[in-house]
């Protein structure tokens, strides 16, 4: 199990009980390693309580344009995208850069 920290920023909160921050415990199939995609999945599966709300946070099976991704305050292009290993301790922040107004 890989213990991490996700932070949902930029009004994102909104879909996720309005709780910027969440400690999320990821589990193992066996010895594969987690993954930011693999959190990805969880966060969808688990976490948005409304079903209308996924396509805020996703498309077409990754994160929607306009989320700023950060792993450990680097971003996530940088890192390997879905395919970093996520380590106990890591801090993945999702902001949206997308404003109402």
């Amino acid at each position: 199990m890989v213990n991490v920290k996700v932070e949902f920023l930029g009004g994102l909160d909104i879909i996720f009980e309005k709780q910027r921050t969440h400690k999320v415990n990821v589990k193992r199939d066996g010895e594969q390693e987690v993954t930011v995609g693999m959190l990805i999945d969880y966060i969808v599966l688990n976490m948005i309580k409304n079903p209308k709300d996924k396509d805020v946070f996703i498309e077409n099976d990754t994160i929607r344009p306009g989320i700023l991704t950060l792993i450990n305050d680097t971003d996530w292009e940088l890192e390997g995208e879905k395919d970093y290993v996520l380590e106990d301790g890591d801090i993945v922040s999702f902001t949206s850069t997308l404003h109402g107004g």
